[in-house]
């Protein structure tokens, strides 16, 4: 072979793998094995991946107290899905620390040894959810897509798309896929006091929004079903603290003792929550063992 011609096919080669190693690569499929739950990530030049995540919070549905309805909302209509029935897609809203998405984990616990998996994707992600939906498509497992602490600022390009794969797409999500989200805001958009001039209403005083707000509301309106959650009472925020002290071993006399401290722990933070309970529980049986 003419060596002028040896070194020009080299170094078309080595060209092409540059150009290999920085154009957009189609999404692979991960090991299924690995886990069953996973991180949608991007990196540089356009390359995804699906991560397993190898450390899943070993936290199940009873570890979750005084929020009895909306777990049961979600538990059945999880079941539902694993079990091959038709389901919705889910948005849990409400007050911060209640438990939302404690509670999406504990639905993967509880069913993934019936095939549930959860794949993790941030807002900045949701454009390629039509890349996901197409990996998943024909494996035999249920898939929850989870879309954690979601809400928008106006003109975020994963807002359309998540708006147009729950309904109005031609390409929408298949039977083995539900997206699964959870905000602080029922409204997944900012709401402005101004906005509220575009409302009118008729002779017969029917309130008519005006296009923007209508426009604000049609993405939660595309969520099948709505679970709310609320602050918890003082009593209820006991009950919480309780149950986790008692998860780490700690004896009724104790935890009887200990609720002053909680109080205060809770007071301190200005907030009664689920969260806030599971920390002074952490903080309190490190501190025991520590002055043991």
């Amino acid at each position: 072979m003419n060596p002028n011609f040896e070194h020009l096919l080299q170094r078309a080669e080595q060209l092409i793998d540059r150009l290999e190693a920085v154009l957009p690569q189609a999404l692979a499929a991960p090991d299924w094995s690995a886990s069953s739950a996973y991180r949608y990530r991007k990196r540089s030049a356009g390359r995804s991946s699906l991560e397993p995540v190898r450390h899943i919070g070993a936290i199940r549905l009873h570890d979750l107290k005084e929020i009895d309805q909306q777990k049961e909302k979600i538990r059945r209509n999880t079941l539902q899905f694993v079990n091959g029935q038709l389901a919705n897609n889910l948005l849990l809203t409400g007050a911060r620390g209640t438990g939302k998405s404690s509670l999406i984990r504990a639905c993967l616990n509880e069913y993934a040894p019936q095939g549930l998996r959860l794949i993790e994707v941030d807002k900045a992600d949701l454009t390629d959810l039509p890349d996901i939906v197409d990996l998943v498509s024909d494996r035999p497992e249920k898939f929850i897509v989870f879309c954690d602490d979601l809400s928008f600022e106006d003109g975020e390009p994963g807002y359309k798309a998540l708006k147009s794969m729950l309904d109005g797409s031609v390409a929408a999500t298949t039977p083995n896929m539900l997206i699964y989200a959870t905000s602080n805001r029922r409204h997944l958009l900012p709401e402005y006091l101004k906005e509220n001039l575009s409302y009118t209403h008729s002779d017969d005083g029917e309130v008519h929004p005006g296009e923007g707000i209508e426009e604000k509301i049609s993405l939660s309106e595309r969520f099948g079903l709505w679970v709310s959650f609320y602050p918890f009472t003082q009593d209820e925020y006991l009950v919480i603290v309780a149950q986790w002290l008692s998860s780490f071993g700690v004896s009724a006399a104790a935890i009887e003792a200990a609720r002053p401290q909680a109080l205060v722990w809770a007071l301190e933070r200005g907030s009664r929550s689920g969260r806030v309970a599971y920390q002074f529980a952490r903080d309190y049986v490190g501190g025991q063992a520590l002055g043991a």
